[in-house]
């Protein structure tokens, strides 16, 4: 059986998929491609404004959600731990 996801999976996965994006991402393809509810993306948004890991970019008719030079270096040291986590096979 998967184990649930932690709080540090999820903001990386959304952070993720911003950088997959080319670094900015609308609110609902976010929800889609990190796997959340409405509610709980925007619970973790929240956090990821008040950190300045991520800004609200305004476009002509929506918004989208950017990564900041802050989230840019969180994903990258995040990536860089998963993968020293693997080379010790922890």
């Amino acid at each position: 059986m998967a184990r649930k996801r932690s709080r540090l999976d999820i903001i990386g996965d959304m952070l993720s998929a911003i950088k997959t994006k080319g670094g900015e991402i609308k609110p609902t393809h976010l929800m889609y491609k990190a796997n959340l509810s409405h509610k709980q993306m925007n619970l973790y948004l929240d956090d990821l404004f008040a950190k300045e890991l991520v800004n609200k970019v305004k476009m002509k008719s929506s918004e989208k959600i950017a990564l900041t030079d802050k989230g840019f270096k969180f994903i990258q040291k995040l990536i860089e731990m998963r993968e020293f986590e693997k080379t010790f096979g922890l």
